[in-house]
């Protein structure tokens, strides 16, 4: 009878935990989750904030420079409640610096730029804008920066990356702000599903399922800034920055890399043949 009754309040147990498992929500990893924002809206709610926003500077002379180029990349979230700049009519939130002295030129600085949104198809980047001051603070160089997609096996190693390269020994300040060009542009996104399958960081479980695409350009976000490093540099390196041009096929691509046995052996049977009828028609005309 004790065994029976064991048996039974076992049965019973698995039924109750089977219920309570069915009526929980069933766990879905966010890639395969239907967006749950907007893409439209949000870009648009963020762009009315930037301009309803009262801008602190209007000239290069304005800004605080009193922070130094942080040593290795840093993290700056850019949005409601930081600083705004009004440069050449267009509103941007901005970060600005001091260059190091004394350092070896020319030297290159990494920018980062994280998806903005959980969803690939619901996401954008704010594509920074660098421009380089004297100590008058004169622009002596402005460059709107390639964003360029990388996919890496951890967070520090994903996002959409640049860089900016110092080689003049007058510039003493940076600012990085969104001109109005690269606001209103986008970066190319490829998707792999194949080659992200096997990683598990929070940046590659946001991603969607397949394909390419192209993340529009946004007035806030987060971006990593500072001086580039061994695992920026390899990352911007392997960036994919545009659409690969379609080829000829793998075997066409190792038949013009690599020397291949048989094409020299026929060339070197045709050849032996060619000087063997030579040979022949000679003794022949003799």
């Amino acid at each position: 009878m004790s065994h029976r009754f064991i048996a039974i309040a076992a049965a019973l147990t698995f039924t109750v935990l089977l219920a309570g498992c069915h009526s929980a929500k069933v766990l879905i990893p966010p890639n395969l989750r239907a967006p749950t924002e907007d893409s439209a809206d949000a870009l648009k709610t963020a762009k009315q904030q930037l301009q309803q926003a009262s801008p602190c500077c209007s000239s290069y002379a304005d800004f605080s420079y009193s922070g130094m180029l942080p040593w290795q990349p840093q993290k700056f979230a850019l949005g409601s409640g930081s600083m705004v700049a009004n440069l050449n009519g267009t509103h941007s939130y901005f970060v600005a610096f001091r260059l190091p002295t004394g350092v070896k030129l020319p030297y290159r600085v990494a920018l980062k730029s994280e998806l903005n949104g959980r969803w690939l198809h619901a996401s954008y980047l704010f594509a920074p804008t660098v421009v380089l001051l004297d100590d008058g603070f004169q622009p002596i160089h402005t460059d709107d920066i390639e964003l360029c997609e990388h996919m890496g096996w951890s967070d520090e190693t994903t996002g959409a990356f640049g860089s900016a390269k110092i080689d003049s020994d007058k510039a003493r300040y940076m600012l990085v702000y969104s001109s109005a060009a690269q606001q209103s542009g986008k970066t190319y996104w490829e998707q792999s599903p194949a080659s992200a399958s096997n990683t598990t960081t929070a940046a590659t479980l946001q991603m969607n399922s397949a394909g390419s695409f192209s993340i529009p350009h946004g007035p806030d976000g987060t971006l990593w800034v500072g001086m580039m490093n061994k695992t920026y540099a390899k990352a911007i390196d392997n960036a994919i920055c545009k659409k690969a041009p379609k080829g000829d096929g793998l075997l066409n691509d190792l038949r013009t890399a690599l020397p291949l046995p048989w094409v020299k052996s026929n060339s070197t049977t045709s050849d032996t043949s060619s000087k063997d009828s030579d040979s022949h028609a000679s003794g022949s005309s003799q």
